[in-house]
């Protein structure tokens, strides 16, 4: 999630993503950063229910899938979410720290500042994981937590030079994939069934074997950390496969970001930056392509392994480029007005979306009937209700936006 300024709901707030002069937002930024939130907002469509109510029309398949996460390896629209949430923190930075600057704000009120901000992040991602629960929920993959854990060192990496900044990401890429290869491949022994692995799921072989789902450096890391938390029985494995440690090569992504956000800051010429954007996202992706097909190291999102970084950093790149040409460099930005909505205000939104739902059902329910978004047949009922329920949190966020109130980190 891209990470705004303050903590605070102030009529007077602009949100993060303003170029270097302050007086004007840049509207391929606000843009991708909607449709990343809106991506995420339009889950309560469940596009799957409508395409298994409807089998044989394979354009809805298609489009459902990419509604969903891949089991282990692979890509899907979905799952590049999270690494554009990651992206943007990294983007939004150097215009953040740019403002401070000319504030002449002291460093180590930024310093701590920064530290306060990653630490809310944290404490907000287990708050959500917790909802519901008997108890607190003590996991750190979660989209929140994962960039809190990172935003600090971020944060001291952004201070530095953009030629430390490149020294960061690639020790970081090298570093984490020399750790998972070093750690031991279980033996043939190994009981796979018991952490959760089925028959089915991706089983690489050689160097990608390190990379195994919970059987690899990030699982063990968190068999001991999480167990050091409360919990309402001991930590063996995480289903999905997600791991604490994934924050290290998130802050890589984060890091792509950043430098993105160097060159959009730059005194490049539009020509020059909408090029460098282009170049750097297929760069990215074929190397990261290369890295998974040559067996060096595959591209895993959930553990968010070094040639995932590369992979889903290009597609970062690639957006940025999409959104940065139809907008900033042509001056059209009437078009994405939508989308800017919710990317000016996507704390707010992320919230909406976990939150108030269910209270939008259930006031559907009682004041429509339960039958009435059954017109176009049962089987459309969740998408349509989802579509109704998706327009109102939009307008919430303009209703937001028309009053200048920005809820802030």
């Amino acid at each position: 999630m891209a990470v705004a300024t303050e903590m605070a709901v102030n009529s007077q707030a602009v949100p993060e993503g303003v170029p270097a002069s302050g007086m004007a937002r840049l509207a391929s930024i606000d843009a991708y950063r909607g449709l990343v939130m809106l991506l995420m907002m339009a889950e309560v469509l469940h596009l799957g229910h409508l395409a298994r109510a409807f089998p044989e029309n394979s354009t809805l398949a298609f489009i459902a899938h990419q509604q969903s996460h891949v089991e282990w390896l692979g890509c899907t629209l979905h799952d590049l979410i999270q690494p554009s949430f990651s992206f943007l923190v990294g983007l939004s930075l150097v215009f953040s720290l740019e403002s401070r600057r000319r504030r002449g704000e002291p460093w180590g009120w930024s310093v701590a500042h920064a530290g306060w901000r990653a630490l809310l992040l944290i404490l907000l991602g287990i708050w959500l994981r917790s909802l519901g629960r008997p108890q607190a929920n003590f996991t750190f993959e979660d989209t929140l937590t994962q960039i809190g854990l990172g935003y600090l060192p971020l944060f001291l990496i952004a201070l530095a030079s953009a030629r430390v900044w490149w020294i960061c990401l690639v020790v970081i890429l090298a570093g984490y994939w020399a750790a998972f290869v070093v750690y031991p491949v279980p033996g043939p022994d190994f009981d796979y069934a018991a952490v959760g692995v089925k028959e089915a799921d991706w089983h690489g072989e050689g160097l990608a074997a390190h990379w195994n789902k919970n059987s690899n450096l990030a699982w063990a890391f968190d068999q001991w950390f999480l167990n050091l938390f409360p919990r309402a029985k001991p930590f063996e494995y995480n289903g999905g496969g997600y791991a604490t440690l994934s924050f290290i090569p998130t802050l890589a992504t984060m890091l792509l970001g950043l430098i993105a956000g160097g060159w959009l800051r730059g005194a490049w010429s539009p020509r020059a930056k909408l090029g460098a954007f282009v170049v750097g996202g297929l760069v990215c992706l074929a190397a990261g392509y290369g890295l998974d097909h040559y067996g060096i190291c595959p591209g895993i999102k959930r553990i968010w392994s070094p040639a995932w970084v590369l992979f889903s950093g290009g597609w970062c790149l690639l957006f940025l480029a999409f959104f940065y040409l139809l907008g900033d460099f042509t001056g059209w930005t009437a078009w994405s007005f939508p989308l800017r909505v919710i990317g000016m205000n996507p704390i707010a939104a992320y919230l909406i979306s976990h939150l108030i739902e269910g209270f939008i059902r259930a006031n559907f329910t009682t004041f429509l009937g339960k039958d009435f978004f059954r017109f176009l047949g049962a089987g459309s009922e969740a998408t349509l209700t989802g579509a109704a329920i998706l327009l109102v949190y939009w307008l919430i966020l303009l209703w937001m936006e028309r009053r200048r109130i920005f809820l802030r980190v």
